[in-house]
C-alpha cells in the first residue's frame, strides 16, 4: 500500500501540480524529498547593524519544495537555557527557481539562532537553522605585518562574541586570523572583546594585512611613483625609469571590502608605514608622496565599493630601538587625518621596550604589546562609534 501510494503521489506531482492543482499524495512525496537550505546568513556571521538597535539580516537560500509554497523565517536567542524568539516568523514566496530572499529587521546583538521552514499551505514540507548569527559591528583591517599575524603571542577571545572573515567563511577570531598574512598572533582579539563588552553586540573583523608592504603596493594597478619600495614583489618598472603597483594586494582589499555582507562594515583600521620609513636612501618615501599615495587608496576604494566608508589611519613607523619614528612619514599620516579623508588611529610609535618582541629587540608586538595595542585602537574607535550610534 506505501509502495502504491508514492508510485501515485509521483503521478500526481507530475501531472496535476504543474496545473496549480493540489493532490494529497503527491504533497506525501514531496515532503519526503523537499530539501531546505540556507545560504546567508551563514554560522558566526556579524552583520554590521544599521541603527544603534538593529540591523537588516538578509535570509536567502534554495528550496525543493515547489514554487507555490513559502518560506517562513524567525530568529531566537538562547542564554541560560532559556530560549526567546527576538524575531517571529516572517514569510516569503518560493521563486520559479526554487530561490527564495527575505530581509528582516533584528535587533542588535547575538548570537542568534536563524530558523527557516518551508511549507504550503499548512504542512511544513522541511525545516533547517543557522547557529551563531550576530547584528554588530565590522571592520577591515589593512595594512603590514602589526596589522596581521605577526605578534610574538597567538591570541583568542574571551567574550566568545569576535568573529572574523576571510571572504569564504565566518569562524571564531582565534588567531591566526585568517586572510592576513602570518602565523602569529593579532590585536584583534583583544580589540574585539573590549568593543564587544562595551557596546554589548558581536565584533567581525575582515582581516587583509600583508606583511612588510609599502602603502606603494597597495596602490590600484597601473598608479606609477619614482623609486621603489624595499620588497618589489608587487610592483613593476616601466619602459621610462619609474615603477607602478600590479594592483594585486589592492584588488583583494576592495573584493574582501565588498563580501561581509548586505550591510558591509563600519570602518577600515589602517596600520602600515614601517616599511616606508627610514629604508635607505633610494627606498624610503617621502612624506609628501605617503599622503598622496594613501589618499589615492582611500579614495579608490571608496568609488570602487561605492560607499564613503570612514578609514581610521594608525600613525606608525617604528622598526627597533634607535630607530623609533619616523617624523615625515608620522606628519604624513596625521595630515591624512587633519585633512578630513580619514580619522586619526592610535600613535603606535609609543608602545616600545617590552610592548615588542624578542626582548623589545622587535619590530613586532609581544603579548603584552597586542594587549595595549588593542587598547589604543579602542581608545579611538570606542567615542567616535558612540557618536555614531547616538545618530
Amino acid at each position: 500500500m506505501n509502495v502504491a501510494c508514492a508510485r501515485i503521489g509521483a503521478v500526481c506531482l507530475a501531472a496535476f501540480w504543474p496545473l496549480g492543482i493540489f493532490c494529497p499524495a503527491a504533497w506525501a512525496a514531496d515532503a519526503a524529498l523537499a530539501a531546505l537550505r540556507i545560504e546567508s546568513p551563514v554560522a558566526w556571521q556579524v552583520v554590521q547593524r544599521r541603527m544603534a538597535a538593529s540591523g537588516s539580516v538578509v535570509v536567502c537560500g534554495t528550496t525543493t519544495a515547489g514554487q507555490g509554497g513559502d518560506v517562513a523565517v524567525r530568529f531566537l536567542k538562547s542564554e541560560a537555557e532559556v530560549v526567546e524568539e527576538v524575531v517571529g516568523w516572517r514569510a516569503v514566496p518560493v521563486q520559479a527557481d526554487g530561490s527564495f530572499r527575505i530581509a528582516v529587521d533584528v535587533p542588535a546583538g547575538g548570537w542568534y539562532r536563524c530558523e527557516a521552514r518551508a511549507t504550503r499551505g499548512a504542512p511544513v514540507l522541511a525545516e533547517t537553522a543557522v547557529e551563531h548569527v550576530g547584528v554588530g559591528e565590522v571592520f577591515v583591517v589593512a595594512g603590514q605585518s602589526n596589522s596581521a599575524n605577526f605578534g610574538e603571542e597567538r591570541l583568542r577571545p574571551a567574550t566568545g562574541l569576535v568573529s572574523t572573515f576571510d571572504s569564504d567563511r565566518w569562524r571564531p577570531a582565534d588567531d591566526p586570523q585568517p586572510g592576513a598574512e602570518g602565523e602569529g598572533g593579532s590585536f584583534l582579539p583583544p580589540l574585539g572583546d573590549a568593543l564587544a563588552e562595551r557596546f554589548g553586540v558581536p565584533v567581525g573583523f575582515v582581516a587583509c594585512g600583508i606583511g612588510g608592504t609599502s602603502v606603494r603596493e597597495w596602490l590600484p594597478a597601473g598608479v606609477a611613483f619614482p623609486a621603489p619600495p624595499t620588497v618589489e614583489n608587487r610592483i613593476r618598472q616601466r619602459p621610462d625609469g619609474w615603477w607602478e603597483c600590479d594592483g594585486a594586494a589592492y584588488a583583494m582589499l576592495v573584493r574582501r571590502m565588498k563580501t561581509p555582507g548586505p550591510e558591509g562594515f563600519r570602518a577600515v583600521l589602517w596600520h602600515q608605514g614601517e616599511s616606508d620609513a627610514n629604508q635607505g636612501p633610494t627606498r624610503t618615501l617621502p612624506g609628501n608622496l605617503y599622503r598622496e599615495h594613501l589618499a589615492t587608496v582611500i579614495r579608490s576604494t571608496r568609488r570602487d565599493i561605492e560607499r564613503d566608508v570612514p578609514w581610521f589611519v594608525a600613525q606608525t613607523s617604528y622598526h627597533v630601538p634607535g630607530d623609533e619614528s619616523s617624523p615625515d612619514i608620522r606628519a604624513a599620516q596625521a595630515a591624512i587625518a587633519a585633512d578630513g579623508l580619514a580619522l586619526a588611529g592610535p600613535d603606535t610609535d609609543t608602545l616600545t621596550g617590552s610592548f615588542r618582541e624578542a626582548g623589545g629587540q622587535g619590530v613586532h608586538f609581544s603579548a603584552a604589546g597586542l594587549r595595549a595595542h588593542a587598547a589604543l585602537w579602542l581608545e579611538k574607535i570606542a567615542p567616535w562609534l558612540e557618536e555614531q550610534c547616538a545618530q
